[in-house]
């Protein structure tokens, strides 16, 4: 693991342990839905016609593994999603701290 991303774990332990302090220990449904596959699937196409076209950025990265987290309802695959949210993320913030 790169010094950056080390940097970047921290940073998130942080912020999680000021959500926890703000808010407690959250305990939520998860909220998601075969309601959301569509933007998904519309979500999963747009990022594949902008790699096509030449027009990938991270907003259609993060769209895509957003909207595909929202529709899985199995634990073990919406967890995979999730770490997949995680680390595009991630990547993007390691992108923005590269152009400072």
């Amino acid at each position: 693991m790169s010094d950056q991303m080390d940097k970047i774990f921290v940073e998130v332990r942080e912020e999680r342990s000021r959500q926890d302090l703000k808010f407690g220990i959250q305990r939520h449904p998860n909220g998601t839905s075969e309601k959301f596959k569509p933007l998904a699937d519309a979500a999963r196409n747009a990022t594949r016609a902008a790699e096509v076209n030449g027009q990938q950025s991270w907003a259609t990265i993060m769209r895509e593994e957003f909207w595909e987290a929202l529709s899985e309802r199995d634990r073990a695959k919406l967890r995979a999603e999730l770490i997949q949210v995680i680390a595009v993320g991630v990547a993007w913030v390691e992108c923005l701290d590269e152009t400072d």
